[in-house]
């Protein structure tokens, strides 16, 4: 039986892999914990299956800054305003927005 969130969180992906919630919240433990490279490939397996979860652009895009991968973050950052406004999510759209401005040239 899982021991820690990371675990529950594993098995509950391993057990629905397209619950989205549940891949959220793996690559969110995962990037807590320090585990980036893990993360970026989860918040890469939610986007491509939800493409409208527009929060894994965000956090995905933080990770891969976090890994010095700033043009991938660029590219992640546009999706995500891409999807925000066609959702019509002005606030998601405006913080991605900001993360994409803060971005190097």
């Amino acid at each position: 039986m899982p021991t820690n969130r990371l675990e529950v969180l594993r098995s509950l992906v391993a057990r629905n892999p397209g619950d989205a919630f549940a891949r959220y919240g793996l690559a969110m433990e995962l990037l807590q914990s320090g585990q980036t490279p893990e993360a970026v490939e989860e918040f890469r397996q939610l986007l491509e299956a939800h493409p409208n979860y527009v929060a894994g652009y965000f956090h995905g895009g933080q990770a891969l800054e976090k890994l010095d991968r700033v043009e991938e973050a660029r590219a992640l950052y546009e999706a995500g305003i891409a999807a925000a406004t066609r959702s019509g999510d002005a606030h998601a759209r405006s913080e991605l927005q900001a993360a994409l401005d803060l971005l190097p040239i």
